[in-house]
């Protein structure tokens, strides 16, 4: 089975580099207007093709050994064996709504083994096909490092089920050395969490069995190794395996922020962190100052600091259009000094994004609910794909042998980027098309929810095999209905911007004159501020005569 994955999903994404780049927001279940637990993740990372897996369900022989590939790079890694039976997976969630995300921080780079089998994104996908609760995972991905290796650098996971949602982060030991140092943390279900490639667990409480997790040498291996040399309940994982730098802060830590700030009244107390101003870290969870629902997570993912003292969109950097990107790296040098971009929630290198619903109160066919976006955050739609579904909808895969250097009209990845780098070039002329849409097929979704979850209910006590194709088959549904409007959206902005004019519309429509021509178009220029810094910059060279 992970052989085939292999050749489909992981070959392709040779020379990926993943660091410092995915974000994920977590939200409790009484954190949430609905019950829900609520967490999302951005795949993040410059040569890694956005597209949905999918694991079926399956029982195997014992003996059954599967083959590992580095997700990151797709280098074989070794085999470990088959678990006996393995559960459906649709992208990051199982047909039990568990759901697992990440981000790397990296950490101290000595403790990498380069000798072990399994690396961060196998080990999430076989976690989900061996476990039912965040709980069973925690135990699964610890004992498969324990016996196998944990290839990979410093890791944080989110781990999330119907009830609780817990946040572990693990590191290895080093070449040839078994096993990992890790630590979970289950969040209060009245309380939110990021985390965004920087280790977040600080001090925990070793006593505390019920909601904290940890290697049982998580502390003793520090010592050890020289990291920490304090009393126990001074001990910080953060600290000990990955110190804090400029970047950890204003790149990682300042996306955290950002969530945060947005829904409690502390982003004036924690900016100073962010800031460098002091090295007080921020909590690990915070309570927010209302219930959350899946759209208020959707609209954090497409966060670029707006509004706040970040805000990346009204600089000489933004351009003339007031784009909220930055082109990578992420920091330059000029002159002999060196200077950075910030680096928000949303970014343009996304690969994929989710957030996942997850919900007590149903049965979990209906409850898991992954609202699945191929790209950009800010320039995607997310589609409801629900945990039971069966299948890859058409065009979120590898349509046409599609990959991140094979183009397709029928390839979601391709559809989304093509419509995405148009906008970025003329943002402000340009967002407000693309959003009505996006709102338009979002909304659609939301208004429908409700109506094709009481029709699966109806149909899952006496006919559970019904309602899975049901809502299998919406999930299909929706994400090809999707693409086509995609298309539409695509072809409509190419003759409305073309050339740098704009075409004439009304109610949704090119304009046409009394004779039937098309309508005069509109020559928009620059906005008034860019051409006063233009002026500023080049003097009087284009100055007209009188």
């Amino acid at each position: 089975m992970y052989k085939k994955l292999a050749s489909t999903i992981l070959l392709a994404a040779l020379a990926v580099v993943q660091g410092w780049a995915c974000t994920n927001l977590i939200v409790g279940k009484n954190a949430s207007k609905d019950g829900s637990t609520i967490v999302s993740y951005s795949a993040d990372s410059y040569g890694l093709y956005g597209e949905l897996y999918h694991f079926p369900a399956g029982v195997h022989k014992k003996g059954t050994m599967v083959d590992i590939y580095e997700w990151d790079t797709g280098k074989y890694l070794g085999q470990v064996e088959q678990a006996r039976q393995t559960y459906n997976v649709i992208g990051n969630m199982n047909e039990f709504q568990l759901t697992i995300g990440e981000t790397t921080f990296g950490g101290r780079p000595e403790l990498v083994d380069t000798t072990a089998v399994i690396d961060y994104g196998s080990l999430i996908y076989l976690a989900l096909q061996r476990s039912r609760t965040a709980r069973e995972a925690i135990k699964v991905m610890t004992n498969l490092v324990q016996e196998y290796g944990y290839y990979s650098s410093g890791e944080s996971f989110t781990i999330a089920d119907p009830n609780e949602v817990w946040i572990m982060e693990m590191i290895g030991k080093g070449p040839g050395v078994r096993g990992a140092v890790w630590v979970a943390i289950r969040i209060p279900d009245d309380c939110i969490s990021a985390h965004a490639n920087q280790s977040r667990i600080h001090q925990f409480d070793m006593n505390d069995k019920e909601n904290v997790l940890t290697s049982g040498d998580v502390i003793s291996f520090a010592r050890e190794k020289g990291y920490f040399t304090g009393v126990n309940k001074d001990f910080s994982f953060a600290d000990a395996y990955a110190p804090l730098d400029f970047g950890a802060r204003r790149y990682c830590e300042a996306r955290v922020w950002s969530y945060f700030n947005m829904f409690t009244e502390r982003g004036a107390e924690f900016l100073p962190y962010i800031k460098g101003e002091t090295n007080q870290p921020m909590p690990l969870y915070v309570k927010p100052s209302r219930k959350l629902s899946v759209q208020d997570v959707q609209q954090a993912m497409r966060d670029h600091y707006e509004g706040t003292a970040l805000d990346i969109s009204r600089d000489f950097g933004a351009g003339p259009y007031h784009a909220p990107y930055r082109l990578s790296p992420l920091s330059f040098e000029v002159d002999g000094e060196t200077y950075f971009n910030e680096r928000p929630i949303s970014t343009q290198q996304s690969a994929f994004v989710f957030v996942a619903q997850m919900r007590s109160t149903m049965p979990d066919a209906v409850g898991g609910v992954l609202w699945f976006g191929i790209d950009d955050a800010n320039m995607t739609v997310f589609v409801p794909i629900y945990c039971c579904t069966d299948r890859i909808p058409d065009g979120y895969g590898r349509p046409d042998g599609a990959d991140y250097i094979t183009f397709s009209w029928r390839s979601a990845f391709w559809l989304f980027n093509w419509v995405a780098n148009m906008i970025y070039q003329r943002y402000d002329l340009m967002i407000d098309d693309m959003r009505q849409v996006q709102k338009d097929l979002e909304g659609s979704f939301a208004n429908a929810q409700p109506g094709i979850e009481q029709a699966a209910l109806n149909l899952i006590e006496k006919e559970p095999a019904r309602a899975k194709a049901l809502l299998s088959s919406y999930s299909c549904q929706m994400a090809q209905a999707t693409l086509a409007s995609w298309k539409r959206l695509g072809e409509f902005l190419v003759v409305k911007y073309n050339d740098g004019v704009v075409k004439r519309v009304k109610n949704g429509v090119f304009e046409r004159n009394t004779i039937g021509q098309p309508a005069r178009v509109i020559r928009p220029g620059y906005p008034q501020e860019f051409l006063k810094e233009y002026v500023k910059q080049t003097g009087d060279r284009y100055k007209m005569p009188k």
